[in-house]
């Protein structure tokens, strides 16, 4: 992948999902990451998935680490995530992981499903 297509597909995790990630990974065994990956389904056409799963990462993945955090996103989800912000937001609707994706021309109300 070139320098461009790194920038061009590049994922930021915000210190505040990093945090979180770090602490919800300290209570799970050695060796587990979050997998966020883009499935279809959901209101708006597809859905972002998150799983904790044992640290499978290939090189084909794009791997976030960072203050414990370790988060990978595969080549596939990568297409329709690139240049998204990975964030952690706890207010007054509750707690949950918000990805602000600039591929997105539309999403639903909870932010779980989009459109391309």
């Amino acid at each position: 992948m070139s320098d461009t297509e790194t920038l061009e597909k590049g994922v930021v995790l915000t210190p505040s999902a990093a945090k979180r990630v770090a602490a919800i990974l300290s209570q799970e065994p050695d060796g587990t990451i979050l997998r966020i990956s883009v499935a279809g389904g959901g209101c708006s056409g597809f859905q972002y998935e998150y799983n904790l799963v044992p640290d499978d990462s290939s090189d084909d993945d794009l791997v976030l680490e960072g203050s414990g955090a370790k988060v990978a996103i595969d080549s596939m989800s990568l297409e329709f995530m690139g240049g998204s912000e990975i964030d952690f937001v706890d207010d007054l609707m509750g707690q949950s992981f918000q990805i602000k994706n600039p591929n997105a021309v539309a999403s639903c109300g909870c932010g779980t499903s989009f459109s391309v």
